[in-house]
């Protein structure tokens, strides 16, 4: 999902997952209407990384933990190794028991990018939703978490709210909004080409 700020990308992400429903017309996944899905059950299939990350005043084991309850101790490391985070962690002086502090206030913003990364990989979802996920990271941390990334969506479904639009040059397909409605979609090809195209300008102007 791209377009300019305010032009429903995470209106859309909302709607996606319930926290507010539609008015008029319908979200469907596999062919059936989400209003007719319990709540509990649709977000047990969607996993969400979010620009802000919230983590709770806990460890960081915990943290990653609340992905799957029923996780053992080996595959809450595994998914911390697969999102990137596991080498961090283990230079921190007490290793995943180490206390991170109210809204993960010890940790960089790429490093509490890749916790949640970890949380998502042990939920294990089948789609997952990203909302611009490396905005406030700097170059280093950015390829981290694009490697985290590719690793968290292996053959998943995947949502994602892109303002960097090289980060997702290469997806399926390519849905442009502009004042909340569906203006183009493509792959960025077939956009760029695109004479007088609102996606065209977007990437000229990135």
């Amino acid at each position: 999902l791209v377009g300019k700020s305010g032009s429903g990308k995470s209106t859309v992400m909302s709607l996606i997952a319930r926290f507010w429903d539609t008015t008029k017309g319908s979200i469907k996944i596999g062919g059936k209407d989400i209003k007719e899905v319990n709540p509990d059950s649709l977000l047990k299939n969607i996993s969400m990384v979010f620009q802000d990350v919230y983590l709770i005043n806990d460890t960081i084991y915990e943290n990653i933990r609340i992905g799957n309850l029923n996780a053992s101790k080996e595959e809450i490391m595994n998914a911390a190794k697969i999102a990137n985070c596991h080498d961090f962690i283990s230079k921190l002086p007490k290793g995943y028991d180490t206390y991170i502090g109210e809204e993960g206030s010890t940790l960089s913003g790429g490093e509490k990018q890749r916790i949640s990364i970890a949380r998502c990989l042990l939920k294990n979802s089948p789609i997952v939703v990203l909302d611009e996920i490396t905005a406030y990271s700097d170059i280093e941390n950015e390829a981290k978490i694009q490697n985290a990334i590719r690793n968290l969506l292996k053959d998943k479904t995947a949502i994602i709210i892109a303002h960097r639009l090289y980060t997702i040059k290469d997806v399926d397909n390519i849905v442009v909004l502009n004042e909340g409605e569906i203006v183009e979609s493509g792959k960025h090809q077939d956009l760029i080409t695109k004479e007088n195209g609102l996606y065209k300008h977007l990437w000229e102007v990135k």
